[in-house]
C-alpha cells in the first residue's frame, strides 16, 4: 500500500530553491525554509536574448533579482553620445538597487540571461524583515564595492598586458566558483565579451586587446578554442601576468 507525502509550501519551496545552480551565492543563500516560501511569492523567472535590454537608466525598476546564467553588462550612456561599460554581472550576482526606484544604470543581456526577479517594493518589505536576507546583500554590497576598487588599480595603473590578464582572471574565478571547484591549469572559460566590448571594458583599442591576446597565445598561456572560448594553461602565470600576488 503506498502512501502519499503530502509537502508544505515551504518544503516545495525550499526544494526548487536547492536545485538553483545558485543557491549557495545569491541574495537567498541564507534563506530558511520559511523565508523561501515568501520570496516564492514574489518569484518570476525571466529569459533574455543576446542584446536584449534589461533595464534602462533612469527608468523605473518593477523588479529586482539575481543572474541565474549568463552575463548582463552595466553602462552609462555620456551626454555627448559616447557609452561606457563599468561593470560585468556573472550568475549569483543582484540585478538592480533596492530603495531606488530608477535604474542607476543601463543593463543589457551580453548573452542569452536568466534571471530569478523579485517584485522590489515587496522585497524590500521583505528585507525589513528578514536579518538573514540583509546579511547576505551587505556581504554582496561590500564584495561589489571591493571589486569596484580593484578595477579602478586595473583601469588606471596596470599595463595593457597586465589588464587583459586581470579581465581573464576574473573569469577564471567565476569559473571556478561556477563548477564549485578551484581555478587550476587546464581550465577552460567562455569569452562572453566581443574584442571590441573587451577593449571598451578595458579602456583598450581593439588593436591592442587582440595583440595582447596574441602574446598571452604566444607565451603559452593560453590556447583559443575559438573567437569566445579558450584554456588556461596556466593560472599561476595568468595571475603573475595580471599584476598580482597570490
Amino acid at each position: 500500500m503506498s502512501t502519499v507525502v503530502r509537502l508544505s509550501e515551504a518544503r516545495k519551496a525550499d526544494l526548487r530553491c536547492a536545485l538553483c545552480p545558485i543557491r549557495d551565492r545569491a541574495v537567498c543563500a541564507y534563506s530558511g525554509p520559511e523565508e523561501l516560501k515568501l520570496l516564492e511569492v514574489i518569484k518570476s523567472y525571466r529569459t533574455y536574448q543576446p542584446g536584449e535590454e534589461i533595464a534602462a537608466m533612469g527608468e523605473e525598476t518593477a523588479h529586482i533579482g539575481s543572474v541565474v546564467q549568463g552575463t548582463v553588462s552595466l553602462s552609462r550612456l555620456m551626454a555627448d553620445g559616447r557609452r561606457q561599460m563599468v561593470g560585468l554581472l556573472f550568475p549569483g550576482d543582484f540585478v538592480g538597487r533596492i530603495m531606488l526606484p530608477t535604474a542607476p544604470y543601463d543593463a543589457v543581456a551580453v548573452d542569452e540571461v536568466t534571471l530569478c526577479l523579485f517584485e522590489r517594493r515587496r522585497f524590500e518589505r521583505l528585507l525589513a524583515e528578514s536579518p538573514d536576507l540583509r546579511r547576505r546583500l551587505l556581504e554582496m554590497t561590500l564584495d561589489e564595492l571591493d571589486a569596484a576598487r580593484e578595477w579602478m588599480v586595473v583601469l588606471g595603473r596596470k599595463t595593457a598586458r597586465e589588464k587583459l590578464a586581470s579581465f581573464l582572471m576574473i573569469l577564471v574565478r567565476r569559473a571556478a566558483i561556477a563548477t564549485g571547484g578551484e581555478a587550476r591549469d587546464g581550465l577552460r572559460i567562455a569569452l562572453p565579451l566581443t574584442r571590441e566590448a573587451m577593449a571598451d571594458y578595458l579602456g583598450l583599442t581593439i588593436e591592442t586587446v587582440s595583440r595582447q591576446i596574441g602574446a598571452l597565445r604566444r607565451d603559452g598561456l593560453i590556447t583559443l578554442e575559438d573567437a569566445r572560448h579558450l584554456v588556461v594553461h596556466s593560472v599561476a602565470a595568468l595571475r603573475e601576468a595580471a599584476g598580482d600576488d597570490a
